[in-house]
């Protein structure tokens, strides 16, 4: 039977690499506490910095959605609150042309008067029509220009200042794989060069001035018909602003859980790491002591 010599020396070793474990041990939970987190490296745990990594990558698309839902809600209550500014003016020269029509009880004068306002009103919702939100017209589609519309100094004709009427428009992600329109290209709410608001408010200027009866009955019709699409691409807007909020919400609500989920995978759980440090100090100092009496003979205790 063989028997294994243990020397003083093996002893010595074999006590300072106790002791050195014990001291990387107490500093690991050191700097757990310190820096309240449990992955300070890759090498702490490979799998939960893996899964760490993926849940920050998901925490960064959420906050991102949030910030394109804001974005996107900006335009929209851009938009909405013009609508409702271009629904009042427009409802307003649809009573004037109502007034018109009753041309037996009205002289010239106080249709002057009527025509006057109309022109204040028509040059009202051009400026109202280049509504911006950041230096960008919300009916300007994707145009590179400032303005969405604008009157020609000599004829006063009002036109679409975009080449063409886009289908796409400016659009947010707010969610993964689900974009939103907040933009309004402008004929869908003043309609088409030739036949839009302006071109219908200039016709009752005229036709008040004139004394026509036809058409101020036919610009009756027009401005209704105006009023009513206004209105529906109003209620859209309303519709669009809903969806976008709801997305933000729910990109919010991914927010907290994922930072949640990351908190429990890389953050110190401070009490369980208190406990942690004051057995490690104890079982420290247990070692510091036990190698103190195995380093304390000498050479003299040792030939004894």
């Amino acid at each position: 039977m063989s028997t294994v010599r243990m020397t003083q020396g093996m002893m010595n070793r074999q006590a300072q690499t106790g002791l050195q474990a014990g001291l990387n041990r107490l500093a690991k939970v050191q700097e757990q506490l310190a820096t309240g987190r449990v992955l300070n490296r890759p090498s702490d745990d490979p799998t939960a910095a893996t899964s760490a990594m993926r849940i920050r990558a998901s925490v960064a698309d959420q906050r991102q959605f949030v910030r394109n839902a804001n974005d996107g809600l900006g335009w929209l209550n851009q938009a909405d609150s013009t609508l409702s500014s271009v629904t009042d003016q427009v409802r307003r020269a649809y009573e004037i042309a109502l007034q018109g029509a009753n041309t037996g009880s009205m002289g010239a004068e106080a249709r002057e008067a009527l025509a006057t306002e109309v022109d204040q009103i028509r040059q009202g919702l051009v400026s109202t029509s280049n509504a911006a939100y950041l230096n960008r017209p919300v009916f300007g589609g994707v145009t590179a220009g400032t303005v969405a519309y604008a009157a020609d100094p000599i004829t006063g004709v009002v036109t679409y200042q975009p080449t063409a009427v886009t289908t796409d428009g400016v659009v947010r992600a707010v969610s993964d794989g689900a974009t939103v329109r907040v933009d309004v290209e402008g004929p869908d709410v003043f309609g088409a060069d030739g036949n839009s608001i302006f071109d219908h408010l200039a016709d009752l200027s005229s036709a008040l001035r004139s004394g026509s009866s036809a058409g101020i009955s036919g610009s009756v019709g027009v401005l209704g018909a105006d009023r009513e699409r206004v209105t529906n691409v109003q209620a859209d807007i309303g519709a669009r602003t809903k969806r976008v909020e709801q997305a933000r919400d729910a990109a919010s609500d991914a927010e907290l859980r994922l930072t949640s989920s990351l908190s429990e995978v890389e953050n110190t759980d401070l009490v369980k790491a208190s406990v942690d440090l004051k057995l490690q100090e104890v079982a420290y100092q247990a070692a510091l002591s036990a190698t103190a009496r195995v380093m304390q003979p000498s050479l003299l205790d040792f030939l004894r």
